[in-house]
């Protein structure tokens, strides 16, 4: 029970020091260190790479994220011992990813790209291990905890790579963008094909989306916002075709809350 207890602490906190570390430096630059210092998206548009993210829509990404992740954290206070158990047992994960994710926009800010590639990299191990362990719980938990964090994270390690590189709108590296894109595609489709996870496919669709609209209009004859769009299109056309289906089949079975990995194994 006190470590239930301990849990919850730990969470809130590590939640709120992510949640704050994010808008502030939305709208605020660093005020410390001698490296170009900007705000999140000030650095994004301030390197013309393959990876730039419309900054609109990606924000809309983490409002949502953030919204239901703090609906993850009331149910840890549900009168229901069964919802709070499993909304703890991926508590630890939780809050490392909380950490790093600070982690990675102080750093980031600062244009300390190389740390914050690292701190991205080890937040994919994190939640990579605990999409893993923990595919199969409830959707309240899986979006917020699990699959919007990863997607976001898979993501950004070529939004921060890419920033990171000598370079960065060189004619070799559009040529790698236009390479390492389709990854995102074929990191989608696994989760979708796999574990029909219909909600790692609408993320990764949004996140493509966000790089399309941007690369659009930085530059209309390109390459990089076609397959931006052609990725869009096909996670989101996979995400239907999964996600109707598997609704059908919960709200029969009455399991309306379970897991959003619909396949019969996975199913409760």
């Amino acid at each position: 029970m006190e470590r239930i207890h301990h849990n919850k602490i730990l969470t809130i906190v590590t939640w709120l020091l992510s949640l704050i570390v994010s808008i502030y430096y939305t709208f605020n630059s660093p005020q410390d260190g001698v490296w170009p210092r900007r705000k999140i998206w000030h650095q994004n548009y301030a390197y013309h790479t393959a990876f730039r993210m419309n900054h609109i829509i990606a924000s809309i990404y983490w409002i949502v994220l953030f919204v239901l992740q703090g609906v993850y954290i009331a149910h840890l206070f549900s009168g229901t011992v069964e919802r709070v158990n499993e909304a703890c047992s991926v508590g630890s994960h939780f809050i490392l990813n909380n950490l790093l994710h600070f982690a990675f926009v102080m750093t980031f800010v600062r244009s300390l790209f190389g740390w914050a590639e690292l701190f991205i990299i080890l937040n994919f191990i994190n939640l990579t291990s605990l999409y893993f362990r923990h595919h199969g719980y409830a959707r309240f938990i899986h979006y917020p905890v699990v699959s919007g964090p990863l997607a976001w994270t898979f993501v950004a390690i070529y939004w921060n790579g890419a920033i990171m590189v000598p370079h960065p709108d060189s004619f070799v590296a559009r040529i790698f963008g236009n390479i390492f894109i389709w990854s995102i595609l074929v990191y989608g489709l696994f989760y979708i094909v796999i574990y029909k996870d219909y909600t790692m496919g609408f993320n990764l669709s949004v996140l493509a989306a966000a790089i399309g609209v941007s690369q659009f209009l930085r530059q209309v004859i390109a390459f990089q916002w076609i397959f931006a769009f052609i990725i869009m299109a096909i996670l989101f056309v996979a995400t239907i075709v999964v996600a109707v289906p598997a609704k059908y089949t919960s709200a029969r079975n009455g399991d309306t809350e379970r897991a959003p990995l619909l396949g019969e194994n996975y199913s409760s």
